[in-house]
């Protein structure tokens, strides 16, 4: 219904009281920001919910939004610290080594088994290879091959030019290639086989 309207149209009219239509906005970025929250997380549940987290906050600071930048770039900026937020509050269970039941219960899970396939899928593969680079090289591969942002769109997420953006993308190609050979290369031969 309202697939053709900008964002901006779209929260002009959320800001009004049409509150329904903010779930097309939902629509156009779940993806993109499901994609960020899942290279911070690496769990798909965590993803998840920090997305559901990222759009309430969004809806409630709408009236924020300045629009002097893209919708996109203002809730990258929310994913982020959404993200950051997230880990800093997860506490992580830590077992001693000593103790024998932490053996039964590892053998007694499958999730050994799921990570296992999730490692030697592609995908899987190219998000491992992403975490061994350093935080503007992984940021710049994921804002344009997972959230499919534009050289322009990454430029202003990122405070910097597209032409600078576009050097930074193909300088991260490289040590993303070069991540893959070093670290990866029966992975890679496997894959390609």
């Amino acid at each position: 219904m309202y697939a053709g309207a900008g964002d901006n149209e779209i929260i002009s009219r959320v800001l009004q009281g049409d509150q329904q239509i903010f779930a097309e906005l939902v629509n156009r970025y779940r993806h993109f920001v499901f994609t960020i929250a899942l290279r911070y997380t690496v769990n798909r549940e965590d993803a998840e919910e920090i997305a559901q987290d990222v759009f309430v906050k969004a809806y409630r600071s709408l009236a924020d939004f300045r629009r002097d930048s893209k919708f996109s770039t203002w809730l990258f900026a929310i994913t982020t610290n959404t993200c950051i937020t997230f880990l800093r509050k997860k506490k992580i269970a830590t077992y001693s080594l000593d103790n024998e039941k932490v053996f039964e219960l590892a053998n007694n899970t499958g999730a050994i088994n799921g990570r296992e396939a999730e490692h030697k899928s592609k995908a899987g593969l190219m998000n491992r290879a992403i975490r061994l680079l350093n935080a503007d090289d992984a940021t710049i591969i994921t804002l344009f091959y997972k959230g499919e942002q534009s050289l322009e769109e990454i430029g202003q997420i990122m405070g910097i030019t597209s032409n600078t953006a576009k050097v930074k993308l193909h300088r991260a190609r490289q040590r993303l290639k070069e991540k893959l050979e070093t670290h990866f290369t029966s992975e890679l031969k496997n894959i390609l086989d």
